[in-house]
């Protein structure tokens, strides 16, 4: 691939930001070194794409049209490339190494590297899972895990161990589900890693700001290719970074103390499009014995999902994400409002409570929008 004047600039200023340390230094003392990760991994991002799909062209390592596919032609399915390495160099570059640090870089790692062999050599479900499962166990054992339970609980440790496994492969899972229309999880990703950010930095976490900064730089970094139609997909590889790195915020960040309500909901409100979406399509499954099993859930692909609903009610491609992410975007803003204006757990159950309503009418598009 011909190197451009523009990917000249753009590597003289990855090296910059890397290896001139009084850059990062200084965004340190003037408290806006989150925007310092911002713009590093949006810079790798949007530099390695390019040479990501020059790579997957040459491979084929290519999504090829089907029934099930809305693309007409084939195109690279491995952009979660370029998406791990911004997330991983800023990280690595920029961060002591504290456990949480540790713990979501080897996590985080071995859900890629199996997404990536899944989408060059098409992995059982099985392995998958596995993947899974010890990537979750992995952020457990470094000492973070969803506190759900009252303390003294019977068997607390192991009950709140499972939770948190549940929910990493629940959220991995439901944005590899959203994965099904341009630009729409990198969209869906960079609007989450958003509401994280303002959430962190509002209640004083700086190396939860730095993750989210991280991810959020990536995936904007990534969505010029990505948008319709789109030069490259996330794959596998790209959807479940960023769907661990949503859940991993979510499970290392304290979203409110001495508040377990608003604590549990923050983190469900932002992501509760992509949760919803698969709670939704998996009981139409069941209800149409589509799926009968953990693997066929894990593996069946179809048009059933509230993006492809939208499609059918006309939308187009950048509507159905605009949509998509709007909605996402206005139900995530109420962790914010949920923080600091409830007095009181009755009015944190009043914002859940109209969340669900909007879920309903979503339920109603659903149902209108089905073949």
């Amino acid at each position: 691939m011909q190197f451009k004047f523009k990917d000249l600039i753009l590597l003289l200023l990855i090296l910059a930001l890397i290896f001139i340390r009084e850059i990062g230094h200084q965004a340190y003392l003037l408290n806006i070194r989150w925007l310092y990760f911002v713009v590093l991994s949006f810079c790798i991002s949007y530099f390695l794409t390019p040479f990501v799909i020059k790579a997957a062209n040459r491979f084929q390592i290519l999504d090829y049209p089907s029934e099930r596919k809305l693309h007409k032609e084939p195109t690279p399915r491995i952009g979660g490339i370029s998406l791990y390495l911004a997330i991983l160099i800023s990280l690595v570059r920029n961060i002591q190494f504290r456990n949480e640090i540790i713990g979501l870089i080897i996590g985080g790692s071995i859900i890629f590297l199996v997404a990536l062999l899944d989408d060059i050599f098409s992995l059982t479900a099985l392995v998958r899972l596995i993947a899974q499962i010890l990537a979750s166990l992995i952020i457990v054992v470094f000492g973070f895990k969803i506190t759900a339970l009252p303390y003294g609980f019977p068997f607390e440790g192991i009950l709140e161990t499972l939770i948190t496994i549940i929910w990493f492969v629940g959220i991995i899972n439901a944005v590899n589900f959203l994965d099904g229309i341009d630009g729409l999880v990198s969209g869906f990703g960079s609007f989450c890693a958003l509401l994280f950010l303002v959430l962190s930095l509002l209640t004083g976490q700086k190396h939860i700001s730095y993750l989210s900064s991280s991810l959020l730089g990536a995936c904007l970094g990534f969505l010029p290719y990505n948008w319709h139609k789109a030069k490259i997909f996330l794959g596998d590889c790209g959807a479940s970074i960023i769907g661990f790195s949503l859940a991993a915020i979510s499970v290392v960040g304290w979203w409110a103390e001495k508040n377990p309500v608003v604590s549990l909901s923050t983190p469900v409100l932002i992501l509760s499009v992509a949760i919803y979406d698969m709670i939704y399509i998996t009981i139409s499954r069941i209800k149409n014995k589509q799926v009968k099993n953990l693997k066929e859930w894990i593996e069946y692909v179809g048009k059933d999902h509230l993006h492809h609903r939208l499609l059918k009610l006309g939308f187009s491609v950048p509507q159905t994400v605009g949509f998509v992410v709007l909605v996402s975007f206005c139900i995530g803003l109420y962790s914010v409002i949920i923080r600091y204006s409830c007095v009181n757990d009755f009015v944190a159950f009043l914002i859940l409570f109209q969340t669900f309503l909007i879920f309903c009418i979503l339920s109603l598009i659903m149902y209108v929008g089905r073949k």
